[in-house]
């Protein structure tokens, strides 16, 4: 079972327009979590939206029976790539898809949006 992160590529953080307008934040953390995954057995996909716009950058860590989790209000930078992908390997290593705390990545605490059960029959 492949754990995925799921990023949302049209995530536009506040005061967007200051900086580089060429590509959304979005766009940005997607090709900086893709570059950081690349090699690591994780899955990466983007997405046009999930709905988290007050907490844009929004990234999903999913698989199969196992718990998801929606984190939010990252900068798009190699740091916050790099620490969600090794949440989505410390999901990837569990069997219910929960981490303890003492194993988060210090750049994904109060990043947490929301936790999902997996749903019924999917394994």
């Amino acid at each position: 079972m492949t754990t995925c992160i799921t990023i949302c590529d049209t995530c536009k953080r506040a005061g967007r327009e200051e900086g580089d307008m060429a590509r959304t934040d979005g766009e940005a953390l997607a090709g900086l979590v893709e570059a950081a995954a690349a090699g690591t057995g994780l899955a990466t996909r983007r997405v046009s939206c999930l709905m988290g716009c007050k907490r844009a950058c929004n990234v999903a860590v999913q698989a199969p029976g196992k718990l998801a989790y929606v984190l939010g209000g990252f900068a798009p930078t190699r740091e916050a790539a790099e620490a969600v992908v090794a949440y989505a390997a410390a999901h990837a290593e569990s069997a219910s898809g929960q981490v303890p705390f003492r194993a988060w990545p210090e750049a994904v605490k109060g990043h947490f949006v929301a936790r999902l059960p997996p749903l019924e029959g999917e394994s």
